[in-house]
């Protein structure tokens, strides 16, 4: 399922390939797929004539700037991809289907050079927004501080991993993601986020700039050591533990008994 990591990838896609091309017609066939309040036709007078001027994300959101000010806002899910001309980019694919399904278009536009645009959602559980409130989201994991992660955990009671996921509070941080940073870490995703002292906030906040760093070059969040182990039985890749499984902020969740404390 796409994180911030395969946002990142569909951003850029859409720089290279989307950007500087006239819009001639907009597909919205699933008046549920867009979101407060926005109808097909406020999205077609919105877009149409028009050319995308930037491509930009804010954690998990996808951002491009339309010619005349407006700002498009697209939101992957759990199992979206963007498609430009074919060329496809977002969810890697792991737990969705890629069969080419035009029912799956729930989005798109038609450029008029004869180019298309899509956002392709099996699931269907993906969004589009004309001009988001990008300030409800808190900043983007891969430019957070010191000083903003502790901001963050500091004299919370809940779970940390559920403080790292929450989209208010740091964006860009989904499940995998989480329990690979917590466990470079060596902390316990149940433990009270309040609870960390200062070491253990600086481990978490060197664990999110490695993880994102180590994992965008393999190839995306379901790439981590954590993750290849996630199953019945399977043990902690560090010190061979039987990892835990859990359901931690309402997710799914596993760690290491051992080295996560």
């Amino acid at each position: 399922m796409p994180e911030i990591l395969e946002v990142e990838t569909a951003r850029v896609l859409l720089e290279r390939r989307a950007l500087g091309r006239p819009v001639a017609r907009v597909h919205a066939p699933d008046a549920w797929y867009l979101k407060r309040g926005l109808t097909a036709r406020a999205l077609a007078a919105a877009l149409r004539r028009r050319e995308f001027t930037a491509a930009r994300r804010r954690g998990k959101l996808l951002l491009l700037d339309v010619e005349g000010g407006a700002v498009l806002g697209l939101h992957l899910g759990m199992s979206g991809r963007v498609l430009v001309d074919g060329e496809a980019a977002g969810d890697p694919l792991v737990y969705a289907s890629n069969r080419p399904e035009t029912a799956w278009h729930r989005f798109g536009v038609s450029f008029a050079d004869g180019g298309t645009l899509f956002l392709r959602d099996p699931r269907r559980l993906g969004a589009v927004e004309l001009d988001p409130d990008e300030d409800r989201l808190g900043p983007d994991a891969f430019a957070l501080t010191l000083p903003e992660l502790r901001a963050r955990l500091a004299r919370s009671h809940a779970p940390v991993k559920a403080v790292l996921m929450d989209q208010s509070r740091i964006a860009g941080l989904g499940n995998l993601l989480c329990d690979e940073v917590l466990w470079r870490a060596g902390v316990d995703p149940a433990r009270p986020a309040g609870s960390l002292d200062a070491d253990e906030s600086r481990r978490v906040h060197r664990a999110i700039r490695d993880s994102l760093r180590v994992l965008g070059r393999r190839g995306g969040s379901h790439t981590g050591d954590l993750t290849a182990e996630r199953g019945p039985g399977m043990a902690c890749p560090r010190d061979g533990a039987p990892l835990v499984r859990r359901t931690v902020g309402g997710r799914t969740t596993y760690s290491c008994p051992l080295h996560q404390t």
